[in-house]
Order: structure tokens, then sequence, then C-alpha cells
């Protein structure tokens, strides 16, 4: 069984950088077909993903977010890192680690962790 588990500050001053990471446990962050994501959900409104890391370690950013975004990993720990950069109250979101699967499923959530940008 797989779980993951969101860790990091729930504020964060504007203009800053939000890090979280996520730590995984009972699967492999380089298993093949795997794909790890950052996803947020704004209070009020739907899911967004931010950006993901795949077993290789190549990653991928929304359009809208990609020039703020960094995801990387630590394969000893078995977790991956979200850095967003230059924060707003506009970032103040529920952020989600998830796993999608090898058939495009969203398998895997974490309980997700609430950050609020604010000074």
């Amino acid at each position: 069984q797989v779980q993951m588990q969101e860790s990091g500050p729930g504020l964060v001053k504007p203009s800053q950088t939000l890090s979280l990471t996520c730590t995984v446990s009972g699967g492999s962050i380089t298993t093949r077909y795997y794909s790890w994501y950052w996803i947020r959900q704004p209070p009020g409104k739907g899911l967004e993903w931010i950006g993901y890391i795949v077993s290789s370690g190549s990653t991928a950013y929304s359009p809208s977010l990609r020039s703020r975004t960094s995801i990387s990993r630590d394969t000893s720990k078995n977790q991956f890192i979200l850095q967003l950069s230059s924060v707003t109250p506009e970032d103040s979101a529920v952020y989600y680690c998830v796993r999608r699967g090898s058939t495009a499923e969203y398998d895997y959530w974490g309980q997700g962790t609430q950050v609020t940008v604010s000074s």
C-alpha cells in the first residue's frame, strides 16, 4: 500500500519561495511507468495541477506556473520536492502530492497540506 505525506510550512510570506516535500512509502518513486504530481486546490476553486516528475527524473510543469516552479527529488529518501517562487496570496491553497499510475489514473493521494501566503 502506497502512502504519501506532504510536509512543509503552512505560512509563507509574499515574494518568498514555497517549499513542500512529499515522502512516499510502500513504493519507489523510481519505479517505471509512474508519475509523481503536485496538485493544488485554492479555496472555492477546482483542482489545478502544478507539475510532475517521472521515474527517470524528467519533469513537466503547468504552463501558467512554469516560470515559478521547480520539482526535484531525493531518491535516497524516496521524496519529491516542490518549490514555487515569488508567491502571492493567490497561491494560497491546499497542496496535494499524488501518484499517477501506469493507466493514467490518480491512484494515491496525500492528505493535503494547507499553505497560506500572507504577510
